[in-house]
């Protein structure tokens, strides 16, 4: 199983940015897909995840009205749509996968991790 996440890169506060997240290995459906951040300095923390494709998405309180996660069944992808981005949306962007689906999303553990890809948002 693996995970590469791309998108990232440099926006300026108030743009937006589109992560992906394309699966290999398996097939994802029936699995839980989950966004995690780090940054600087800071622990991990938790985005954005779906429990299984057609279940539902959640969202991290501050997140929710900013950014939407989505998957693409056909093409083994996850996808984080970021918008109005701030400074502090400034970290390395994970996504994590677990076939125990609603399990993981309430645990917030994942088996699968993907490599991580960095978003800087200038102000």
């Amino acid at each position: 199983v693996q995970l590469q996440a791309s998108g990232g890169g440099l926006a300026q506060a108030g743009g937006s940015l589109r992560l992906s997240c394309a699966a290999s290995g398996r097939t994802f459906s029936g699995y839980a897909m989950g966004w995690f951040r780090q940054a600087p300095g800071k622990e991990r923390e938790f985005v954005a995840a779906s429990s299984f494709s057609g279940g539902s998405t959640y969202y991290r309180d501050s997140m929710k009205d900013r950014f939407t996660m989505s998957r693409d069944d056909a093409k083994n992808t996850v996808y984080l749509q970021m918008s109005n981005l701030k400074p502090e949306d400034t970290a390395v962007y994970f996504c994590a996968a677990d076939p125990r689906a609603l399990q993981a999303v309430i645990s917030g553990t994942y088996n699968y991790w993907g490599q991580g890809t960095r978003v800087t948002v200038s102000s």
